[in-house]
């Protein structure tokens, strides 16, 4: 008998659920085994098999659908696997809670001895570290030091004589900033040498790993990444603007540098594979010898740089080995740390400097160290739970798209802006591409906060450090120049119409009063135009206020105000409602309680 050939019908793999997949096996066995297979009712033994056999198929198609649905940010439940996808894309969420506020601190410091002020040699330095608590015992640390010298603080008269009035102690009142935890260490000895090195920290509810430095002295420096070998230091800045800019940025060449990996409440530093022996002896490597090989070839290829990457010999970081390493950390000392206004008031440890204090009695500064009171005059919030994978995964959306790099205006205001406060405070920045069309230039104007919280011109030093920020996330084509915005004062004169029944210099008091607060919370950006009819909002929601009569805007200039002039006639529009101005331009009411005026009929 010749060979039938059968003729095989092709499987169904769209079949992924129980049902479609016993209903499949059944006419699988109808169709090829019906003489073997005849019992199809659910109580047989077969209808248990193929009942089975179903059951293991839909397991393994949920299964394979969950793994592939794991293996992308937009579909990944599981929160550990979130996370991971995040840290691919460039986002590294902080899963433990902390907050940072800003804390009073008040000394008592005596009078000078020809009863003429206070004694300026008995005002001391406050040392970063110190410890305070609150009254519910959640410990902050201070996170820069705090000089009773500066002219910012505020200083009255404590004591007095009683007989004769002169007084005898004065006030100072300071303002520092904290944030919740307290430094903890860790010695941790290390072994032969072993590459990808990575280091368990025995502490829970770590926020922060502070300083690494091994037995020689060697310090270790915490990157983004263990390719990244730039990092910025900050140096003390002598010049006359110190005040304002109390640290200058400085760029400085690392080989000795980890990451900091958080894995659930366990916290972990990871190193490269650099020994000693091939560390390079630079501290800062000349840029031409990274991206100019040539080597013996007669030609150039273009090479991509990435200015945060001077050093290709290092194999990512240098491993500590045979040494002993100390590691200095922030925890906190409870899971909630928010505090209530008023709430922080405990000293736990300052540490006061005095300047000259052999010169100084000893009395006097112990006294002055017993003095110190402290308290928050706003509540300290933060987070206190960690980020949800939503929010992760939103999280490093925004991080994958940023990319860490100036392209944009927006890239460029973002950095300029996360300029780290010691180094410089920029109030306002605003970027506008060069109209000179021979070159690819970008003007970034910015404006700074006296310590009145009036507008300023930037420090040339505060221009440096911005500059500095920017040179390793500009475009390489990109040439930048960073100048002044100019600040344009103005003032506001109204006449409004107040109701019959009413006191009508009450009434103007009322409505003084309210533009007053309303213009001095109206903070202008570079460029930003002045809604006009912001002030007849603001007086016709004051009640007695029948209707606003005139409102004028007028230009202040010279004196006390800016030397700036502007048109402000021939820039308002022709219905009266906007005051444009030019996009290196920033206005600003200095002194709202001469500028605004009112009249009232």
């Amino acid at each position: 008998m010749p060979f039938q050939k059968r003729n095989i019908v092709p499987i169904n793999y769209t079949n992924r659920d129980f049902d479609r997949i016993k209903a499949g096996l059944v006419e699988h066995a109808r169709r090829y085994y019906p003489a073997t297979f005849k019992d199809f009712s659910e109580a047989g033994f077969g209808s248990m098999m193929l009942d089975t056999v179903s059951y293991v198929g839909d397991m393994l198609s949920f299964y394979l659908d969950y793994q592939a649905n794991e293996s992308f940010l937009p579909t990944a439940i599981e929160y550990n696997n979130v996370i991971k996808l995040a840290r691919q894309m460039g986002y590294k969420p902080s899963l433990t809670a902390s907050s940072v506020g800003v804390l009073a601190l008040y000394i008592v410091i005596p009078a000078a001895s020809n009863g003429f002020g206070p004694d300026k040699k008995y005002l001391p330095l406050l040392k970063r570290g110190s410890k305070f608590a609150s009254e519910g015992g959640v410990v902050f640390t201070l996170a820069e030091d705090v000089d009773f010298a500066a002219a910012s603080n505020i200083m009255v008269v404590a004591t007095a004589n009683s007989s004769t009035g002169v007084p005898t102690g004065f006030a100072v009142k300071a303002f520092g900033k904290v944030v919740s935890g307290e430094l903890a260490s860790q010695n941790i000895g290390i072994g032969s040498y072993e590459k990808f090195l990575q280091l368990k920290l025995a502490g829970t509810n770590i926020t922060e790993v502070v300083k690494v430095t091994d037995n020689a002295g060697h310090e270790y420096f915490e990157v983004e990444h263990l390719s990244q070998n730039i990092i910025y230091k900050s140096v003390v800045n002598p010049a006359a603007d110190r005040s304002h800019v109390p640290f200058i940025l400085k760029p400085a060449a690392v080989p000795r540098r980890f990451v900091v990996e958080q894995v659930g409440s366990s916290t972990y530093l990871q190193f490269g594979f650099g020994s000693d022996q091939n560390l390079s002896n630079e501290k800062f490597v000349d840029p031409t010898k990274v991206i100019l090989k040539m080597h013996a070839k007669e030609y150039i290829t273009d090479r991509t740089f990435d200015p945060s990457v001077l050093n290709e010999t290092d194999k990512l970081g240098v491993v500590p080995s045979n040494t002993s390493l100390r590691v200095l950390y922030r925890v906190n000392t409870a899971d909630n740390v928010n505090v209530g206004s008023r709430r922080l008031t405990v000293n736990v440890t300052p540490k006061f400097v005095f300047s000259n204090p052999s010169f100084l009695s000893i009395k006097e500064m112990r006294k002055i160290a017993n003095s110190l009171e402290v308290e928050n005059e706003k509540p300290i919030l933060g987070d206190v739970v960690a980020p949800s994978a939503a929010e992760i995964r939103y999280r490093a959306y925004g991080a994958y798209y940023s990319q860490n790099r100036a392209v944009t205006a927006t890239d460029i205001v973002s950095l300029v802006y996360r300029l780290p406060p010691k180094f410089g405070a920029v109030k306002r920045c605003a970027v506008i591409k060069d109209t000179d069309s021979f070159k690819r230039n970008i003007n970034i104007y910015i404006i700074s906060e006296g310590q009145s919280g009036q507008l300023m011109s930037t420090t040339p030093t505060i221009k440096r450090n911005v500059k500095t920020w920017l040179l390793s996330h500009k475009m390489l084509n990109d040439t930048i120049d960073i100048l002044d915005a100019r600040v344009v004062n103005f003032g506001v004169d109204f006449e409004i119409l107040s109701d019959l029944d009413t006191n009508k210099y009450h009434v103007l008091s009322l409505a003084t009063k309210a533009l007053r607060t309303r213009m001095t919370n109206l903070k202008f950006d570079i460029g930003e135009p002045f809604r006009i009819t912001e002030v007849f909002n603001t007086l016709k929601n004051v009640n007695g206020v029948l209707d606003v009569l005139n409102v004028r805007i007028i230009p202040k200039t010279g004196g006390v105000h800016s030397d700036a002039h502007y048109d402000f006639n021939r820039n308002t529009s022709p219905d009266g409602r906007l005051l444009q101005v030019p996009n290196n331009v920033i206005l600003e009411i200095k002194y709202p309680k001469s500028d605004i005026k009112g009249a009232i009929k």
